[in-house]
């Protein structure tokens, strides 16, 4: 007779152990399977000693010996550093907050090269500045900020070397001088702020008077060719003007000539004789007689032709 033993549930009680086991089997290979994520390494180890780095990809551990034993992050990191009192090279003291711009390029160097990177490295800023601000004065201070930033940047890569950190960039955010200096720099950039508005102003009203003086000058210069221009169609019009009554004159000139000689024309063609031609010179010299000339010169023949007149006028009367 075989016995078996029934949980509670109305399984097997070897069923159970076996589901068991096998969840836990499962649940260990799934601990032994990393994947990493871009920007990121594994710092792995086994038994406690460094096994390796492991980068982007799927990747498999031991289970029980094989630990990750930190995540790095690859990415570029900001660290903002609060304010440090600095002493200047002319004993002055002020607050300087910098900011810090670095990036892990050694995983293994990170996790074992300093225990804490970001405090060591925070505590190298403030040193490195204070090594730095020592050897300048406070105008020197608040002028070359490029040149402390270059120098920073170069201290600590070379002191975070050894870490596999590599600094990058490192910014001055703030240089805060004592009150009083404050003020008196305050009095200074207001002096050179009205000073500037006063050499604005000038500069202003100086290209004010300029283009006044150059609309006056083009108003002028307008003013002249627009004359001219006046002058100039003026002149053409009374030549305009003349040149038509000349050639009204020519062509008055020309009909009466026209007119005279189509006249002798048919004068000719009736076949007139010299009585005829003798009463018109008459009646032309009538015309003449008509003006308003004081001296008139009768023609020679004029009598002769007066002649002719009275021997027609009598022939007249006796028909």
């Amino acid at each position: 007779m075989s016995t078996s033993f029934i949980s509670a549930a109305g399984f097997p009680i070897g069923f159970i152990v076996i589901v068991v086991l096998v969840a836990v089997v499962l649940l260990v290979i799934a601990s032994c399977i990393k994947i990493v994520p871009q920007a990121q390494a594994l710092v792995v180890e086994r038994l406690g000693g460094y096994l390796g780095t492991w980068s982007v990809g799927l990747h498999v551990k031991m289970p029980f010996i094989d630990r990750i034993a930190r995540r790095v992050n690859l990415k570029e990191q900001v660290i903002d550093f609060k304010p440090q009192p600095v002493i200047t090279k002319d004993n002055v003291t002020m607050q300087i907050d910098t900011v810090v711009f670095f990036q892990i390029t050694d995983p293994k160097l990170y996790a074992y090269g300093v225990e804490n990177p970001l405090m060591a490295i925070e505590n190298l800023t403030a040193t490195t500045l204070r090594n730095i601000i020592g050897d300048l004065e406070l105008d020197e201070t608040l002028t070359s900020r490029e040149l402390i930033n270059t120098k920073m940047r170069t201290h600590l890569d070379e002191a975070t070397d050894p870490w596999g950190i590599k600094v990058n960039r490192v910014e001055l955010k703030n240089i805060i001088p004592p009150a009083e200096i404050q003020d008196s720099m305050e009095k200074q950039m207001k002096a050179e702020r009205e000073r500037r508005e006063s050499i604005l102003r000038a500069e202003g009203e100086k290209k004010s008077t300029i283009l006044v003086a150059e609309g006056k000058k083009e108003s002028v210069i307008l003013d002249a060719e627009a004359e001219k221009q006046s002058a100039i169609l003026r002149a053409e019009a009374k030549k305009e003007a003349m040149i038509r009554e000349a050639e009204g004159e020519a062509q008055a000139i020309l009909k009466v000539q026209e007119a005279t000689a189509e006249g002798i024309r048919l004068i000719r063609e009736a076949g007139a004789d010299d009585a005829v031609l003798q009463i018109k010179s008459l009646e032309a010299f009538e015309k003449a007689a008509d003006g308003k000339a004081t001296k008139i010169i009768i023609p020679s023949n004029i009598q002769s032709v007066a002649g002719m007149v009275k021997s027609l006028v009598e022939v007249g009367k006796d028909e």
